[in-house]
């Protein structure tokens, strides 16, 4: 693959070294390469996958997503994209339409297909100076001196070693290469279970995004989740359209995901002129709220959903992806990232993920959704609070009632915690 420039910037011959070496190439990783790179450092981004690659995903992009995307300098790539004002919720046979709050962030959200986001945020990196290897997976380390020396790879030129100075992992909710370091997933607090499909609308140029809170199967069993509908543009004629549902270790979400969003596609196709049938469905487990420890060594560091950044009460980790990596690379001079990444993490995340998991623990008692469920649909202004919490957008700078109380709540909630975030 060329770039505009003529070089080649991406394939799948394998360097000896990186002084960055960043491990998936999602909007994290590639995000970190892009910022890297910018520093005028010598970055390899890899990815065991061929781009451009697929993604389990609602495909949805907060405000505070925006935001990043600005930093990337990929405002104008937005702009041609969905402009979402807010969420249309519903439940319990009543409807609200709450728009993005002002503040700190943009007053609009965005959706784009990850095969289409993943690939235009990696081009950033690429066009930045960073190198691209395709189709090779990270499957070890070779540790010095209680450092990672280099990460194996392996690919259609058999296993080689890539000698590191610094490594950012960001491979996704399973991570591989994490676990290799000693990352472990926690799941006796909340985390997701999500499937998600495309489908024709004639409704895909909305600027709303529809969100169910009163999720229901084929025989109107009331489910732990909710459903979604995020418009993808007239350009695509689609909407993403998926479900998720909440779990811990003690309650499992036992549930075929397949026949729950036939039957919630079907249930939106006169609301979202929906024609045909689901298409390009998957799904995915997605551990939430900094459910993991060891996201840190001395020269390595975890970002986005391999370090369990997603929220707990809606399943989004876009935003923080991008974010934590912009703040890996902030980092990078430091000596040591094992307390230090950790502690960073939890500075800007760890008492709302207390909170929020909290919450999505008692959500994962389907008899408590419809008591919170109920009352909150019928009144705009707890609306606003949840989407406030749900779209991440209440930050420590934001000093009013709501911001104060869910600190307050997230401090109580860590304090309660036998097992607070990223330990």
């Amino acid at each position: 693959m060329f770039g505009d420039n003529g070089r080649v910037t991406s394939d799948r011959s394998v360097p000896t070294h990186a002084d960055v070496l960043v491990v998936g190439a999602g909007p994290g990783g590639s995000a970190a390469a892009a910022h890297a790179a910018s520093a005028g450092r010598e970055v390899v981004l890899l990815d065991d996958a061929v781009f451009p690659r697929d993604k389990t995903c609602g495909d949805g992009l907060t405000p505070r997503a925006v935001a990043e995307m600005d930093r990337l300098g990929l405002g104008e790539f937005l702009s041609t994209r969905p402009r979402i004002v807010g969420l249309s919720m519903r439940g319990w046979g009543a409807s609200q339409q709450i728009r993005w709050p002002s503040g700190r962030f943009p007053e609009h959200g965005s959706a784009v297909a990850r095969t289409e986001l993943d690939d235009r945020i990696r081009h950033v990196a690429l066009d930045r100076g960073a190198r691209m290897v395709q189709g090779t997976k990270a499957v070890g380390v070779e540790m010095r001196d209680g450092a990672v020396h280099s990460v194996v790879v392996e690919g259609d030129q058999g296993r080689s070693e890539i000698r590191v100075r610094q490594l950012i992992i960001a491979d996704g909710v399973r991570s591989t290469l994490g676990r290799e370091l000693g990352r472990e997933w926690h799941r006796d607090t909340a985390y997701g279970v999500a499937a998600r499909a495309y489908a024709t609308s004639g409704r895909a140029d909305d600027t709303w995004m529809g969100s169910d809170l009163e999720l229901r199967d084929g025989a109107g069993e009331l489910l732990p989740g909710y459903g979604w509908v995020f418009p993808l543009g007239a350009e695509s004629g689609l909407v993403n359209i998926g479900v998720g549902a909440l779990a811990t270790g003690k309650r499992p979400a036992h549930m075929a995901l397949r026949p729950i969003v036939d039957h919630y596609n079907n249930s939106q196709r006169e609301r979202w002129q929906i024609t045909g049938d689901p298409m390009r469905v998957t799904s995915a487990l997605l551990p939430m709220g900094g459910a993991v420890s060891g996201v840190a060594g001395r020269n390595w560091m975890l970002i986005g959903d391999a370090a369990a950044c997603v929220n707990p009460l809606n399943g989004e980790g876009i935003d923080y992806a991008l974010e934590t990596g912009r703040m890996a690379v902030e980092r990078l001079d430091e000596t040591d990232h094992t307390s230090a990444w950790p502690a960073v993490l939890t500075e800007h995340y760890g008492t709302a993920f207390s909170a929020a998991r909290r919450l999505a623990g008692v959500l994962t008692f389907p008899q408590a959704v419809p008591v919170l469920g109920r009352p909150g649909i019928r009144s705009a202004a707890l609306m606003s609070m949840v989407v406030r919490v749900m779209g991440n957008l209440i930050t420590p700078e934001d000093g009013d009632l709501l911001a104060r109380a869910w600190r307050v709540a997230g401090s109580a909630s860590v304090r309660l915690d036998h097992r607070p975030p990223f330990v």
